[in-house]
């Protein structure tokens, strides 16, 4: 399928390239601070251990994870059609516009959650942000073969992921720099003067927490700010699309391709097993990961500003593990290193059990770190390899992955927070995880990997 725009697009321009990395950069700041970093561990603090909602008794914990389960059916639900505006609609700058601006205002209403007695403004403000930072992300990644050739693919997309790390960083110490020091910032004088607004402050410890915690709010507020200012510039320079196809098509077009690709796999022996393995350890890594920050706050004790500092040596040796294991894949193959990495995933949820203190979490945090981005990057280039040469439906067969990984989040949180609400406890949770890693590395030992293999 061929791009059209109403102007011409010029190839490998900088400030194009920029403008569009600069994108990574907004958005990436919900992804560290909300996601990982500093809301997780709010969420818990504000809300009781355990309580009432719709008649169901549940944990926080398990709240939360069924909050990111929720959000993330809607998003593969919503996925072929996104792919279908993206890819025939012709408005990409639009709706990525209109997700952006969901995500940013949702990050900022964040601030009014206090706790039980506003926990639906929580609840919508936490799934509308996962849900406008992942459907912005969809038209972010169908702009990389419009503004870049074949040749520069690679190092474009690496210019956003390293633009997203710095810039979300930059952001996070700042945050972290105010909630461990908010009376350098005169949080700790509005809190005082204030109580009716941010609590009463009978002690200087309460007087602390309470200026944290609106710090933390603030943080949020940061966030929402820091993602659609900065979304500014790549909306002033990505090139504006021209229609490709009728628009009132595009629900059933998205659907057909995703269906046409899914008759393909189901052909494909090695390529169906390998997205079951897939799937299966998706489910454990994308959950451990956005778990990962509320397991150490609930079962723990650890304070905002520890966790913050944790995320920030977690993304660090994530980089590290990225390089590592695809130095790896290239010497012993893609197959023998993903399953090497899987098996570190399992040790690490293990650990993760069986954890009793802070100090031995920052290794397990570590361990996750060191397979984080290995295992992400290393199974989106095994797939490319399954995808036919000279095919049409690239951008189908990726949507189609898409679909699966977010499926498998839904899947993975729901687990998660159903043997936390039934067992009590996170730590029974975390072991469960292992079950997925462990059926994963079964199929993956079947699958023969390379091109039309």
């Amino acid at each position: 399928m061929s791009h059209t725009s109403p102007d011409p697009v010029v190839l490998n321009d900088p400030k194009v390239v920029n403008g569009w990395a600069m994108f990574d950069w907004a958005n990436s700041a919900y992804a560290l601070v909300i996601t990982t970093a500093i809301f997780p561990g709010y969420f818990n603090a504000v809300l009781d251990d355990n309580f009432s909602l719709f008649g169901i008794e549940m944990t926080d914990t398990a709240l939360f994870s069924y909050s990111i389960s929720f959000a993330y059916l809607i998003i593969a639900a919503m996925l072929p059609l996104l792919s279908g505006i993206a890819d025939y609609g012709g408005k990409k700058l639009a709706f990525m516009k209109r997700f952006t601006y969901l995500g940013s205002i949702s990050c900022m209403l964040l601030f009014f959650f206090t706790g039980m007695d506003s926990l639906e403004i929580g609840l919508a403000g936490f799934i509308l942000a996962v849900i406008g930072f992942a459907g912005g992300q969809v038209f972010y990644n169908s702009y990389l073969p419009i503004i870049a050739s074949e040749d520069q693919l690679d190092k474009v997309s690496a210019k956003g992921f390293s633009f997203g790390y710095i810039g979300s960083v930059i952001l996070l110490i700042v945050n972290l720099i105010m909630i461990s020091f908010p009376q350098f910032f005169g949080l700790e004088f509005l809190v005082q003067s204030f109580p009716q607004l941010f609590g009463e402050s009978a002690t200087a410890i309460e007087l602390q927490e309470n200026a944290a915690a609106l710090a933390a709010r603030i943080s949020f507020v940061m966030v929402g700010a820091w993602w659609m200012g900065f979304a500014q510039i790549p909306f002033n320079r990505l090139p504006k699309q021209a229609q490709v196809g009728k628009v009132d098509n595009l629900l059933s077009k998205g659907y057909a391709e995703l269906k046409k690709v899914f008759q393909k796999v189901k052909k494909e022996k090695y390529t169906k097993r390998f997205l079951m393995a897939f799937f299966c350890y998706s489910a454990g890594v994308q959950t451990a990961i956005f778990l990962a920050s509320t397991f150490a706050t609930k079962e723990l004790g650890f304070e905002t500003s520890e966790l913050i500092i944790v995320v920030l040596i977690l993304q660090i040796v994530a980089i590290g593990g990225a390089y590592l294991f695809a130095a790896l894949s290239g010497k012993f193959g893609n197959k023998q290193t993903l399953i090497l990495i899987l098996i570190i995933w399992s040790l690490v949820c293990m650990a993760g059990y069986l954890v009793q203190d802070k100090t031995t979490f920052y290794a397990v945090a570590g361990g996750v770190g060191l397979v984080m981005g290995g295992v992400q990057s290393l199974s989106r280039s095994t797939y490319a390899k399954f995808i036919p040469e000279g095919s049409d439906d690239t951008a189908s067969y990726f949507s189609f992955y898409d679909v699966l990984e977010k499926s498998a989040i839904v899947i993975g949180t729901f687990v998660f927070g159903f043997i936390d609400q039934i067992l009590g406890g996170m730590r029974n949770s975390m072991l469960a995880l292992v079950v997925f890693f462990v059926i994963g590395i079964i199929i993956l030992s079947t699958v023969k990997i390379g091109r039309r293999a």
